[in-house]
């Protein structure tokens, strides 16, 4: 009896609390958050090829009247040394904006590959975790692409470092799969690409437009670095960090927002 006394008084304050938990994430959910401040690299942490983790090679990442941008005038060639940018929380369920544009030329000594080519990493490994010569990190890659003189080149394209994602109920054949709605920019011109990741089911928008879904994302248990994140036998993969690439041609970020879902 007295440890029903006890019971019936404890139920309030935990029915209090869980209605105080919950309204929280009510309240976080449904709002956009900047990632950026604006200002400098507070919440982020560069991973560039031959060098640790925090260290910012080059001043490759940098930020100047509210941009946060990508250089790369501080190399004596690009040399293969490719680079994130990582924030340093983990993201589950959310909706990810990025404005970027891409500028310049592209860096001497960079591949062919690289001209108007970046990237938004998501669902990506802990950068801890990634080797000191790692070119990139496990990881599914909003493709960004930038129009050339002539023809299509569209944006929005799914690239899948050591995993790999179903499309129509079947797995992809390719490291890169384009948009199936294709639209190119060229130019300077400011471009925003969404990401939307819900209970497994992935969404890439451009200027607002669906142009890509895909859905169950997996860990590649025949990729060297993707066997790794397998535990027990389980290669789903629920959550990530989020990264910029440096890719050798100088890119502008000047939006980086997040909604996250509960």
């Amino acid at each position: 009896m007295k440890y029903l006394r006890l019971l019936l008084l404890c139920v309030p304050f935990l029915l209090q609390s869980y209605e105080t938990k919950t309204n929280t994430l009510k309240k976080n959910s449904g709002h956009w958050v900047s990632l950026f401040n604006g200002k400098d690299l507070t919440n982020w942490k560069p991973k560039i090829v031959g060098h640790s983790l925090g260290e910012n090679f080059g001043n490759t990442f940098r930020v100047a009247d509210k941009i946060l941008s990508t250089r790369y005038n501080q190399y004596d060639s690009f040399n293969n040394r490719f680079g994130s940018l990582f924030y340093d929380k983990k993201f589950t369920n959310y909706r990810l904006k990025v404005e970027y544009r891409f500028v310049g030329e592209l860096t001497p000594g960079a591949p062919t590959w690289g001209f108007r080519d970046g990237g938004v990493q998501y669902h990506c490994q802990p950068p801890a975790t990634m080797g000191l010569n790692q070119q990139f990190p496990v990881c599914l890659e909003y493709n960004l692409l930038g129009g050339k003189e002539t023809g299509e080149r569209p944006t929005g394209e799914i690239c899948a470092s050591g995993m790999y994602v179903e499309m129509n109920g079947k797995r992809n054949t390719s490291y890169c799969t384009p948009p199936t709605v294709k639209r190119t920019f060229a130019g300077d011109q400011w471009v925003t690409a969404e990401i939307e990741v819900k209970d497994g089911k992935i969404t890439h928008y451009v200027n607002g437009e669906q142009v890509l879904q895909f859905e169950n994302p997996r860990f590649d248990s025949t990729h060297i670095e993707g066997k790794k994140f397998i535990i027990a036998g389980n290669d789903k993969v629920l959550d990530g960090y989020i990264s910029l690439q440096s890719n050798s041609h100088p890119m502008d970020f000047k939006k980086i927002e997040i909604m996250e879902y509960y």
